[in-house]
């Protein structure tokens, strides 16, 4: 654990009063609660280090003895910050939040710990939570643009149909874990020479369920789970992008003796299309037209999302031009704009000419109206450049 200042912790002066340390680690605690900061880990270190904190300075003895030789005064000591785990935090400091009901009364049960603030904790049993699942989704333009849903056969662990899930044969009943007394948890009492360190884990003989199985399902074998299979609607919504995931809450897989079902996590995979490549919004397209369609001009056909449409090339059209059909690329998430496509015109080059051909060419490269303009390049080229990086 972090050996910062304890009251630099909380974020209190020396003279805080016990009131001013409780509102203090109540606010500390509900920052960084981990169901607050999933898979943060800085948050859970920071919430282990408030605790630690709030143990030390809530406790009359121990903070006259922190205050006079600081942490060194700790050592060998038991409490929150010391060997303790995230359930034992729960059940250890739990009620103080009791007093605060409003703003907890959202929470409920904090995850998986087995700790229920302002309730009855010591008899909260460990509900399972099923492990989460994750799968892929390969989606079009047409899909991105408009949203999909779809419709996918997921394997996964189920509740056992045989005991409705809950691990025992039909007929039979549970009974109370003689080990925990039905509390879920095993209370282990250690003497150290500053006195005894109390300690809780979940229960090994119940898995923290605080009962017992007296005859298992003949299926399932006592776990409430089975492999099976589940068809699942997913909506995706339009503007996704590849790699983008999204969470189908309760479709993973199934937890044991009726836990909480895992998410389902879906990842979106973007089937490449034959001609526009994406740019975030927009989209890229690269149209090629001949010398004679560049010199005269001419109307070409660009395909846009679910069809096409024409645009006109005017005469005299340089290699490189950069033609913008607004509003036609795709959409941002949870956004009502939309992109462009834009179409880079490229000139082609013919490369076997016919005598014929050479020759009227030749006639060509004596009229000044064929002589390149530096001038004009160079004014074209940061057009070209300021219409695509400046959208």
């Amino acid at each position: 654990m972090s050996k910062r200042d304890y009251y630099e912790v909380l974020g209190v002066n020396k003279n805080a009063t016990d009131a001013e340390l409780k509102k203090a680690y109540r606010e500390k605690a509900l920052k960084y609660h981990p169901d607050r900061n999933p898979g943060n880990k800085e948050a859970e270190e920071k919430f282990k280090e408030a605790a630690e904190a709030y143990e030390v300075l809530s406790h009359a003895d121990k903070r006259r003895r922190y205050d006079q030789f600081g942490h060194e005064g700790m050592r060998g000591d038991g409490g929150a910050g010391f060997g303790m785990n995230m359930e034992d935090i729960f059940r250890h400091f739990g009620d103080i939040f009791g007093d605060f009901g409003g703003d907890f009364g959202s929470f409920g049960n904090f995850g998986g710990f087995g700790s229920s603030f302002g309730g009855s904790r010591q008899k909260q049993r460990r509900v399972v939570r099923g492990s989460n699942l994750r799968i892929k989704i390969k989606l079009n333009l047409e899909e991105i643009d408009n949203g999909a849903e779809k419709k996918v056969k997921v394997k996964k662990y189920i509740a056992c149909p045989e005991c409705d899930g809950t691990g025992a044969k039909k007929g039979s009943s549970f009974e109370t874990c003689t080990t925990c007394n039905g509390t879920g948890q095993v209370t282990r009492v250690t003497n150290t020479f500053l006195g005894q360190m109390q300690t809780a884990s979940t229960c090994p003989h119940c898995n923290g369920t605080g009962r017992v199985i007296t005859n298992k399902c003949p299926v399932c074998y006592g776990d409430g789970i089975i492999k099976g299979e589940e068809i699942i609607d997913i909506n995706i919504p339009a503007g996704v992008e590849e790699g983008m995931q999204l969470s189908v809450s309760g479709k993973g897989n199934a937890g044991a003796h009726n836990g909480i079902s895992g998410d389902l996590i879906v990842i979106v995979q973007e089937i490449e299309d034959t001609y526009l490549k994406r740019d975030g919004k927009n989209l890229l397209y690269e149209h090629f037209i001949s010398i004679p369609e560049a010199i005269s001009g001419t109307v070409i056909s660009v395909p846009i999302i679910g069809g096409k449409a024409k645009i006109k090339i005017e005469q005299g059209t340089q290699p490189g031009k950069v033609l913008r059909l607004r509003g036609k690329g795709l959409p941002g998430l949870n956004s009502y704009s939309k992109g462009d496509i834009l179409v880079n015109i490229n000139v082609w080059i013919p490369q076997n000419l016919s005598k014929e051909e050479k020759n009227i060419i030749k006639d060509f490269q004596s009229s000044p109206n064929f002589k390149p303009n530096p001038s004009l390049k160079d004014k074209n080229l940061f057009s070209r450049m300021r219409n695509y990086f400046y959208q």
